[in-house]
Formats: C-alpha cells, structure tokens, sequence
C-alpha cells in the first residue's frame, strides 16, 4: 500500500508524548466494542485507508516533513507553550500551498496576547480563519443543564472555562465574591445622575502606547464611590484623550 495517496489527518495536542498517545488511544477504545483492534504504533490509528497521527507540540520536527495532510486540528492551542504557538502556527500554514488541508484549532481561552487573541485582532480581510466564539450558551439543555451551568458559576474558573474570558482578566486583587456584591450595587444608582454636591474624582492610565488609554471618573454619594464613567480607548490620539478629558472635568 502506498501511503503517499493516504488521506492524513494530524492532531497536535499539547507539549506531552503521552497527551498524543491517550488521545490515539481514546480514539482507537471507539472500534474495540466492535471487535476492531489496531496494530499501529502509539500515536498513529489507520482506518478505511485515513491515517490519523498525533504529535505533541514540543517535538514537530517530524511533523514539518509530512506528504500529504488533508486535516489538521491543534488541540487546546491556546495553552501550548509561548515558544511553540507561532512555531506550530507556522509549520501547519507551510501546508496550505502544499495539500491545501483544512486548518482547525480547538481552545479554551488562556493567557492574553498568545495564539488566540492574536488571531481574534486580525482584521477580517486578511485572516485566513473563520473565528467561532462558542460559550456555554451553545450548551445549554444539550451537554449540560441550567443547574449544572449554576452551580459552575460559582468558581472563579467559570469566566475562562465556560464564558471566553482570557486568563488574567479577572485578575486577583478582588475576590470574585466581592466583585458580585458590588455589581450588585451598582444597580441601584444611575451614573447618567451627577451630584453636584458630591465630591468627585478621576483616574487617568494613559499607557504610553502599550495598552489602552482608560478614564474613570467617580463620585462619592451616602459612604459609596459610585462610577460615573468608565471608558477604554485602544490606540487613541492624545490631543483627542485631552480633549475627552477637559469634556469630563466641565
């Protein structure tokens, strides 16, 4: 059998031999109620003529020289390591010209500014990936029930784990609980309503480029700091921050 005419699909999976292995093996576990076992190596299943083959990110150099690859799916990509996400991200697009296969990859949101976030910020006309945003939503009453998503909501995790939310957004100088018991509070005031006997102030981080430019502007009403205005501006021009600023203090 000549194994260059071979449909392959690859599965990149995270920076662990034994990650490929169990998730070849989870794979293989499917056909064995059938009476179907595999003589193939570890992290390699062939089935009606498909090859399936699964590497680890931290070792791809044999996954650079491959023939012909018609699928390739990067397992959980957002958490592979720094040094790995642009190395892999780059040995699979090599393929395009070669066996135009279809790029997939598979995350949980983690840390801000790795592989996935850079894809989110690409402009529409130049990224070469349809981007789904699939929350627990998507979910609901199909692979959980709205007392599951309750009861999960109760870990600081929940964000990240079920909401999209990146590693680090919630941050940890605040304990959830306490964020929960203010949101609730800030319901019950109008920041459209300025008390002109309150004592005010406001908080400018101009980021010198590296990040948004925010504004917060607070009032103090009946022993609370009530927000009046909260806003980021991404990348703005600093005659126009001055100008929004002098809009805010008259």
């Amino acid at each position: 059998m000549d194994l260059n005419y071979i449909e392959k699909l690859i599965l990149v999976t995270g920076p662990n031999q034994d990650i490929a292995i169990k998730l070849i093996k989870r794979m293989k576990g499917l056909f064995e109620p059938h009476n179907i076992t595999f003589a193939n190596k570890e992290t390699v299943l062939e089935l009606n003529g498909c090859t399936i083959e699964a590497f680890p990110s931290n070792h791809i150099d044999a996954y650079r020289a491959l023939d012909n690859p018609k699928f390739i799916l990067l397992d959980e990509a957002d958490f592979f390591r720094k040094s790995e996400q642009e190395d892999v991200r780059h040995v699979s697009e090599r393929y395009i010209a070669k066996s135009d296969p279809y790029i997939v990859m598979v995350s949980t949101p983690n840390a801000p500014d790795g592989l996935f976030e850079s894809i989110e910020k690409e402009p529409e006309e130049t990224c070469i990936y349809k981007r789904l945003f699939l929350d627990y939503t998507y979910g609901l009453d199909k692979i959980y029930t709205k007392e599951e998503i309750e009861k999960a909501k109760q870990s600081p995790s929940f964000e990240r784990e079920y909401n999209l939310k990146y590693l680090g957004r919630i941050g940890n100088v605040f304990y959830t609980r306490d964020i929960d018991i203010a949101l609730e509070k800030g319901k019950k005031y109008d920041p459209e309503i300025v008390n002109q006997y309150a004592s005010k102030s406001m908080g400018i981080d101009p980021a010198w480029g590296s990040s948004a430019f925010g504004i917060v502007v607070t009032q103090w009403v009946d022993n609370h700091i009530q927000i009046l205005h909260a806003q980021e501006y991404q990348r703005p021009d600093y005659n126009e921050m001055l100008n929004v600023v002098w809009k805010l203090l008259i």
